[in-house]
Order: C-alpha cells, then structure tokens, then sequence
C-alpha cells in the first residue's frame, strides 16, 4: 500500500492565484479546530506556544482538520530539535518555529527539519504517523518533499536579517509577528503603530528579493488588507478564542441592559 500525502504549505502558496487566509486555533481544542477548518479559510495554525497544546492535543487537532480542505500548519513552542522531531513525527508537514532572529538560528531549524545527510532530524518514521507507518512510500528520502518550514520574525534584530534568514536552505517562507516586534521596539500592545508598520512592510521587501513567500499575522481588517496590497501571501486573520471572546461581548450588549435601561425587544 502507497499514501500520498497532502501538498505541503509552500506548494499551496505557489498555485493560489490570491492571498491565502487562515484563522489561528489557540484554544487546544479539537472541536474548535474542526470548526474552524470547515469554515472556508485557506489554512489554520494549531498554536504549541501561546496555547495549551502538548503533543497528545495537537495530534487530536491534526485528526479533527484532516478530512477538510484546508492547510494546517503547527507553530512549535520554541526552535528546538527534540520538539521539531516530535512535532513532525505527529504527522505536521508544515510548522512555523517562532523567534527567528538571525541566520544561524535559521540554519538550527532547517536541519532539524531534515533528515541526515542533509540535516539532523532523527529517524522513527516507520514508528510516526508522518510516514503514515511506512506506508507513504520512500518517505526517507523524500521527506523534504513533504515538509514545509516556516519561521516567524518579530524582533528588531530579526528585520535587520530578514533577507539571510529567508535565504537560508531548507526556510519555505517567513512570518512576521507584529506583537513581538513592537514589544521588541518599546511599543508593547501597540502592533498598528506606524513604526510597526513600516518595519513589518521593510521585512517584507527584504524577503521579496528572496523569491520566499512571507505572511503576517492581521487582526484589524483594515491592516490585513493594507499587508496584502503590499504582497502578503498569506495572512492570519482571527482565532478562535478572538471570536469567541467578541462574540459572547456582542451577545451580552444585546441581551443585558445597564439598570434602568429599557431592554431591547426587537430582533
């Protein structure tokens, strides 16, 4: 028996005619995560390091998107090699590893990402669900086939890289991170600051010249559209906990009046 497995992330960037949209699942949830990849967005990330997610729940969440259309993709908790492995063991093929900050830290994460000679991944497909238990043929050696590995830039010091770090062999693409960034410019909570802006729009020329597809995570839709007119390829656009943290607020303003206010009755 052969499997063939889905296209990993940066083929589905290269043959979408249009910016691919995605909606971060950070709930730890499988439920969410099913819900979410049954939305029509383009893809999802299953969040390991702002969520409550270990190996056993990000498995259940790659389950809970595999019968949909929809192209996930892991955030690991930090650029380690055991995490990579174990992560890519699970069956991800695509992850984005966060706090990339120069080159060599790059370089860290392609190689965990490969197999040897090439990298320093270890070996237990015939074990993981990557190679579906050895039965996706030749796994081993086309392995990087199958894996996409992205990296997130969201410092100061990672901007002033960014063309390295996308250079970098074995990278399929960059992220950028306006949270951190402007927490790493003094302007924490503020990720729509013009001087936020404009370092995520020159991390994104820098790229460019790279040929490497680059994203950025765009909450305000309004900015997400400004990122796409300037060559965002794919753009995070809400999370679940988002929407339904805004949602339930909405909920209460409807139905719960302040005292003495006259309840609303129409509909």
């Amino acid at each position: 028996m052969s499997l063939r497995l889905k296209p990993p992330f940066r083929e589905v960037i290269r043959e979408s005619s249009r910016p691919l949209y995605g909606g971060w699942i950070t709930t730890g949830s499988p439920v969410a995560a099913e819900i979410m990849a049954g939305s029509g967005l383009d893809w999802v990330l299953i969040d390991m390091e702002h969520a409550p997610n270990g190996l056993e729940s990000t498995l259940a969440q790659l389950y809970a998107v595999s019968g949909y259309d929809v192209t996930p993709v892991v955030r690991v908790p930090v650029a380690d090699t055991v995490i990579i492995k174990q992560v890519l063991d699970l069956g991800a093929q695509n992850i984005l590893v966060p706090m990339i900050s120069t080159a060599a830290q790059a370089r860290d994460v392609a190689e965990a990402a490969q197999y040897p000679p090439v990298g320093r991944r270890g070996v237990g497909s015939a074990l993981a669900r990557s190679a579906r238990w050895n039965r996706v043929e030749n796994y081993l050696e086309n392995a990087a086939e199958h894996v996409s590995v992205f990296v997130q830039i969201e410092s100061v010091d990672a901007v002033g890289n960014a063309r390295a770090i996308a250079e970098t062999p074995g990278i399929d693409g960059v992220f950028v991170g306006p949270s951190d960034l402007a927490a790493s410019m003094g302007l924490l909570g503020r990720q729509n600051h013009p001087d936020v802006v404009a370092a995520v729009k020159e991390t994104f020329a820098e790229v460019a010249t790279t040929g490497k597809p680059f994203g950025v995570n765009a909450f305000v839709p309004g900015q997400a559209d400004e990122y796409v007119r300037d060559g965002a390829e794919f753009v995070l656009v809400g999370a679940d906990a988002a929407l339904l943290a805004r949602g339930s607020e909405d909920l209460a303003r409807r139905y719960i009046t302040s005292p003495g206010e006259t309840p609303r009755t129409s509909y």
